[in-house]
C-alpha cells in the first residue's frame, strides 16, 4: 500500500511496484493502490518514462523468482499496454490446444518467463522468453489459432521494442536468434544433416556457441512453459549442443591450406568446410542411429 500522494510524483513507481510482485510472492497491491496506479496510467503519466529507466526495472524484475507476477501487475493497472503492447495483446489470443493445453497466447508466455526463472536463466534468456512469441499478436483472425510464419513476425516486432526500451545488444541479439528459430529448434529432430548445419549457421553457432546454448535453454522454457509440459525433457537441447560439437570437430585450419595449395580460395573454401561439416554431423546421426537402434544394421 502505498502511505502517500508523493507515489503519483514519479511513474517509476508503478513498475517498482510490479517488481516487487515479482520478487515477493506473498506480496499483494493494495486495491487503492491499484486504484491510483491505473488513474495515472489513464492520466498519461507513464507514456513518456525514459526508457533506459524503464529498462532498467524490466530487467530487474525479469530476474525475479516469478517474472510473471510483474506483467500480470503491469497489465492490471494498463500500463503494460502503454509501455509494450507487443506484450500486452498476447492476452486473449488462442493458440492450437494440442501443442498449448493452456490456449492462450498469454498465459503461455507468463509461463515460459516462470520456467526461465525456474531454469535460472540469464537476462539474455529471460529477455528472449518475453518476445519469442510477439508475432502471435498480428495473427489474422481468420487463421486463428494457427500462427503461419509467426517467427519472422515476432522478429520484426522485436527491432522495434528493443529500439524503444534501448534494449543491450546482447540480449536483442539472442531474442532474435530464439524469435526466428525456435520452431525449427523445436522439430530439430526431424532434419537431416544439411538441415542441420543450416540452423546451425542461421544460428551463428559456430562463430558463438555460448550464444547458441543460451538459444538452446530459452526454447527449453518455451517447450516447458506449456500447460502439463512443466517436467518434460527437452532433448532437443542436448542433442544439439551434440550435433554442433561434431561440426566444430572440423579442423578448418587443414581444408584452408589443402585449398590453397589447390588455388581455390573465399567461397570456394567456405563451401568445403561446409560440406566437411556437413559429414561430420551425417557420421554423428549414423552413430546416434545406432546407439538408438543397436539390433538394427
Amino acid at each position: 500500500r502505498h502511505v502517500t500522494d508523493a507515489f503519483r510524483e514519479d511513474p517509476v513507481r508503478i513498475l517498482r511496484v510490479a517488481r516487487f510482485a515479482a520478487r515477493f510472492t506473498d506480496f499483494t497491491v493494495a486495491p487503492e493502490t491499484l486504484q491510483l496506479m491505473r488513474e495515472m496510467v489513464a492520466h498519461g503519466e507513464v507514456d513518456h518514462l525514459v526508457p533506459e529507466r524503464v529498462w532498467q526495472e524490466l530487467a530487474r524484475g525479469l530476474m525475479e523468482a516469478r517474472p510473471s507476477r510483474m506483467f500480470e501487475v503491469l497489465r492490471e493497472c494498463g500500463a503494460l499496454a502503454v509501455l509494450l503492447p507487443e506484450v500486452a495483446r498476447l492476452w486473449g489470443v488462442p493458440q492450437r490446444a494440442e501443442y498449448h493445453p493452456e490456449v492462450d497466447t498469454g498465459v503461455h508466455l507468463m509461463m515460459v518467463l516462470d520456467m526461465s526463472a525456474r531454469l535460472d536463466a540469464p537476462l539474455t534468456v529471460r529477455f528472449a522468453c518475453l518476445a519469442h512469441d510477439l508475432g502471435k499478436g498480428t495473427t489474422p483472425a481468420d487463421v486463428l489459432p494457427r500462427h503461419i510464419e509467426h517467427e519472422q513476425r515476432s522478429a520484426e516486432l522485436l527491432v522495434d521494442v528493443a529500439e524503444r526500451l534501448r534494449v543491450p545488444v546482447d540480449c536483442r541479439e539472442t531474442a532474435d536468434v530464439v524469435a526466428r528459430e525456435h520452431g525449427h529448434i523445436h522439430r530439430s529432430g526431424e532434419l537431416s544433416a544439411a538441415a542441420l548445419m543450416r540452423l546451425l549457421e542461421r544460428c551463428d553457432a559456430i562463430r558463438k556457441p555460448a550464444r547458441f546454448a543460451e538459444v538452446l535453454l530459452a526454447c527449453e522454457c518455451d517447450a516447458r512453459g506449456r500447460l502439463h509440459f512443466e517436467e518434460t525433457p527437452y532433448p532437443q537441447r542436448p542433442r544439439l549442443l551434440a550435433v554442433l560439437a561434431a561440426a566444430q570437430s572440423v579442423v578448418t585450419r587443414d581444408i584452408a591450406a589443402q585449398a590453397a595449395s589447390r588455388g581455390l580460395t573465399g567461397p570456394q573454401v567456405g563451401g568445403l568446410i561446409h560440406q566437411e561439416r556437413v559429414r561430420a554431423v551425417a557420421q554423428w546421426l549414423q552413430e546416434e542411429k545406432q546407439v538408438t537402434e543397436p539390433g538394427q544394421k
